[in-house]
Formats: structure tokens, C-alpha cells, sequence
């Protein structure tokens, strides 16, 4: 039976107990971000290790998220995914990460994402095919973290990244596009900054310029940020690729764009 949609509680201390209870045994998914964040980690953590039988896991991923400076949803939720590649890959469990991969919790496939990206053993190339499932997820916050798990291994090599992610920009699927975009703003959100594209934006253009005139508004909203963010430290190339672009390709779609991409330019003069 499928599961009934519903909206989700506006604040954590109105999420139902059932609801709750379920989330936190990982039987469904959040669908806001009061739930997302509401959810226990180390409870879920804990209920998936006893339901797959990895309970011998579990001490050490805690202890994992003990030593964090800094404890929130995020930085939990990195030091899980971390946490269980290393004591998997040591007990040498080979079907640990299909497990999760496929889990119903959006944050269990969260931990997925990370736990692909501690593998040092794959290529960049390798890792993105590998994370490219989990940009595609249905649920907003496995798209989030997709990005997120990897932005320090595309940031340590921009070059090949870019290339790779520049054929994304042809999916058919518009989370995949805008993954693309997403994981290589060069300020980004929640993250490390990428100096590379801050200071030569014009290296990002492979992703950027098949994506002007998108027709989704989740890619638009990203490539307009790109733009935004790249504006910060090269006003002059943003608004002339803005320029350009409102030249050739004279439609809606990429004014959308322009205008989300101009905003902090703008609003100095």
C-alpha cells in the first residue's frame, strides 16, 4: 500500500509521536524540514544497525560524531556516513552500502552519499556515477546532501569535474541538470567556497551555458545563483555573459536567470 502523502507539522513540537517514532526507526520519509530536522540521528543509526544485524558498528559511529566541534544536522549527518564506511570497509561487508543506498529513510541514503565519497579507491568520475543515483532521488534533502557529500573532491580537481558534470547538463532528469550547476557554485551554501571558479568563473561555462535557457525552474533558480555567486568577486564577467546571453537567447527562461543572477550587482548601484 502506498504510503499517504501529508504535509508534514510546521514545527517539531507538532509532529505527531506516530510520526515521529516512525521516522526515527527509518520506516518513512520527512517530508519538510521541520521533520528532517526533528529526526534523532543516533536513534535512527541505532535501529538500522539492530534491523540489519550491525549493532557491532554502532559504538564506533558514535564515538565518531562525539568528537564533532560541531554538532548539527549536517555535520551528524557527514560523520555518519564517514563513520560507517570506515568500520564497514575494515569488517570487509560488501553489501553494507546497497543496503542504505536503498533504504526508505532520505537520511540513511544521505549517509549513503558519504559514505561513497570517503572512498579514496574511485576516480572523480567514478565517485559522481556512483553519487548520480542520489541527485536524482525523489526527496529534496538526498538531493542536497548528494552535492554537498562530494564538493570537496570536485573543488580538489575542477578541471575534470566540470567535464564530467557537463554532460549532466544533456539528462533528461532536472535534478541531474541541476546537480551540475548546484555542486559547483563557486560560493555555494554550507560550504567551502570553490577559489578556482571565484576567481576564473569563465572555467564553469560547459555547465553554465547549456543550462541559459533551461526550462526548469529548479535548474534556473540554481544557474541563476551560479551567476550570483561568481558576481561577488567578477561583477564584469557576469554582466557581460548576462548581456550576451540576453542577445541569443531571448526568452523567459534565461531573463529569469538574468535577473536572479544580477541581484546583488544591482542592488550596489
Amino acid at each position: 500500500m502506498a504510503e499517504i502523502k501529508r504535509k508534514g507539522a510546521r514545527s517539531a513540537k507538532d509532529i505527531p509521536a506516530t510520526i515521529l517514532e516512525q521516522l526515527n526507526r527509518g520506516r518513512i520519509e520527512t517530508v519538510n524540514l521541520t521533520e528532517w530536522l526533528a529526526v534523532d540521528q543516533r536513534i535512527l543509526l541505532e535501529n538500522l544497525l539492530e534491523e540489519k544485524g550491525r549493532t557491532s558498528y554502532l559504538a564506533p559511529v558514535l564515538e565518531t560524531i562525539e568528537q564533532l566541534k560541531k554538532q548539527t544536522v549536517n555535520t551528524i549527518n557527514e560523520a555518519i556516513g564517514k563513520g560507517l564506511y570506515r568500520v564497514v570497509s575494515q569488517a570487509g561487508d560488501s553489501h553494507f552500502l546497497e543496503e542504505i543506498a536503498t533504504h526508505p529513510s532520505d537520511l540513511v541514503r544521505c549517509w549513503a552519499t558519504y559514505y561513497i565519497a570517503s572512498d579514496k579507491n574511485h576516480s572523480v568520475e567514478e565517485v559522481l556515477e556512483l553519487i548520480k543515483p542520489f541527485a536524482a532521488d525523489k526527496h529534496f534533502g538526498v538531493r542536497e546532501i548528494s552535492w554537498l557529500s562530494v564538493r570537496k573532491l570536485i573543488s580538489a580537481d575542477i578541471s575534470e569535474s566540470i567535464k564530467i558534470l557537463s554532460e549532466w547538463t544533456k539528462s533528461n532528469d532536472e535534478n541531474v541538470r541541476r546537480f551540475a550547476s548546484e555542486a559547483t557554485r563557486p560560493r555555494g551554501v554550507w560550504c567551502e567556497h570553490i577559489d578556482a571558479l571565484k576567481q576564473q568563473p569563465e572555467l564553469g561555462l560547459p555547465i553554465l551555458e547549456p543550462l541559459r535557457s533551461d526550462k526548469a525552474k529548479y535548474v534556473q533558480d540554481s544557474v541563476g545563483n551560479w551567476l550570483n555567486d561568481a558576481s561577488k568577486s567578477q561583477p564584469k564577467f557576469v554582466m557581460e555573459l548576462c548581456e550576451r546571453w540576453r542577445k541569443e537567447s531571448p526568452c523567459r527562461e534565461t531573463d529569469y536567470i538574468i535577473k536572479k543572477a544580477l541581484r546583488t550587482i544591482e542592488n550596489k548601484t
